[in-house]
């Protein structure tokens, strides 16, 4: 067994998203926190200031450093989530950023559902605009637990405190009311640099941290023993050879929790129960392991377990055929009742019916909209799934791993929907529902 602990391992890694309406400085923003924490390659800044030279520019463009997409180096935007890997001596680091416009709020959606920190830019000559609350309305309903707004471009307002105040407080009464309490603001020019990496010399009315301070120190992660133990079954290991004729493991990686040797586990969505009898981690026998680790699991007992099912340590969700969740549209192809998709959970895929689209949410208000309609690309909505096997989610509230799932189109494997579970229960026929015999056909 390592020396590292459950608790050391979920804080040694930050997962974050940046996010902001177009022309905000997103892809300078992270462009400069790669260089200034010399976290670029030589020779990647010296293709960058190659094509800003070529475009006539007489310093290096830092955002090229992330807009990598041929499309986005030409337009000067970002279309596409870029993910970025580095390190400083007191954390490592995986960034996406995720794209401004509108039409690409999906992409959001994609940076953000595991991300632990979300940094949203807001222009500072512009302010809190329609975009900025829908950005900071994903990161709400995806449970992103911790957001910093990044004021940019404070170098073109005069590095006003008022300026920034004001936007600060209007922003955070914002999040405030979609729940969010943790909102850090951070005065910054991505451009010059103020308040990245290094403190500013031309704001010193703020008292707070660096950009990078905040994503170094911000409480992350959680304590692995805290939460009950989430182990989806990706693959059962049978080698039957003349070494191990009885080996029998469950391998896959472990959603949430600590497993220790010993301790009684569910399956699901069978139900029964057993304990562990072993875990091996790297070839090795270990007497623990904990979240995200990959392992493999041995039981007590010879049960009837494959591929998706779920073992669960401590407080086991119910299993359910009936869903209700809410859900982001990621697809061009609406989302409607009556819909015969496939529904991904972990490392399980049942045929799933649409019975309900119940509602539509308006971004920008938070309302509730009807949607006869279903939903199109990008709409947020609440839905209401028959699955043709019983699933064992949890609430998403509760758990973000196992209590969020994907809709596939059956026909050709395409990603639809991206969902978060909300409590199971009881579903109520209505006359618009799909007809009982498709209904049993499907499901």
């Amino acid at each position: 067994m390592t020396s590292t602990t459950p608790e050391a391992a979920a804080t040694s890694l930050l997962r974050f998203a940046t996010a902001g309406s177009v022309d905000d400085g997103k892809s300078t923003l992270v462009g400069r926190l790669l260089h200034d924490s010399k976290s670029v390659l030589a020779d990647q800044l010296e293709a960058v200031e190659r094509v800003s030279l070529g475009r006539g520019q007489e310093t290096p463009d830092l955002a090229l450093l992330t807009d990598g997409l041929r499309a986005e180096r030409e337009q000067g935007i970002t279309i596409d989530v870029a993910y970025r890997y580095f390190a400083t001596p007191r954390r490592r680091f995986i960034l996406a950023d995720t794209p401004g416009h509108v039409q690409y709020t999906r992409n959001m959606v994609t940076g953000a559902s595991t991300a632990e920190l979300a940094v949203v830019l807001v222009d500072a000559r512009n302010g809190v605009v329609e975009q900025t609350r829908r950005h900071a309305a994903v990161a709400a309903l995806l449970r992103v637990p911790h957001v910093v707004l990044a004021v940019n471009k404070m170098d073109l307002v005069d590095y006003a405190e008022p300026v920034f105040a004001a936007i600060a407080a209007e922003f955070t009464a914002y999040a405030a009311s979609l729940g969010v309490q943790d909102v850090l603001a951070v005065p910054i020019s991505a451009l010059a640099g103020d308040n990245v990496v290094e403190p500013s010399a031309h704001m010193d009315w703020y008292g707070g941290p660096t950009l990078l301070e905040h994503l170094e120190t911000v409480p992350v992660g959680s304590d692995p023993s805290a939460e009950p133990a989430r182990f989806p079954v990706q693959y059962v290991i049978r080698p039957q050879t003349e070494e191990h004729p009885d080996y029998r493991g469950y391998a896959g990686q472990l959603a949430s929790g600590v497993l220790r040797v010993g301790d009684t586990v569910t399956v699901l969505p069978s139900g029964h129960t057993t304990t562990i009898a072993g875990i091996d981690a790297l070839g090795r026998e270990s007497d623990l392991a904990w979240a995200p680790q990959s392992v493999t699991v041995r039981l007590a007992d010879d049960l009837d377990i494959s591929r998706g099912d779920l073992i669960a340590a401590g407080p086991a969700p119910a299993p359910t055929k009936d869903i209700e969740a809410t859900v982001s549209h990621l697809n061009e192809r609406p989302l409607r009742a009556g819909d015969k998709v496939l529904l991904k959970h972990t490392t399980r895929t049942v045929r799933a019916l649409v019975k309900d689209i119940s509602y539509r949410i308006d971004i920008d208000t938070l309302q509730q909209r009807p949607a006869p309609e279903g939903l199109n690309v990008n709409d947020i909505g609440h839905v209401v799934l028959r699955t043709a096997e019983p699933l064992a989610l949890d609430a998403y509230g509760d758990n973000r791993r196992t209590g969020s799932f994907l809709l596939i189109d059956p026909a050709d494997g395409t990603t639809l929907t991206a969902g978060m579970a909300g409590e199971a229960f009881e579903t109520v026929r209505t006359n618009d529902a799909p007809d009982a015999s498709e209904e049993e056909d499907w499901v």
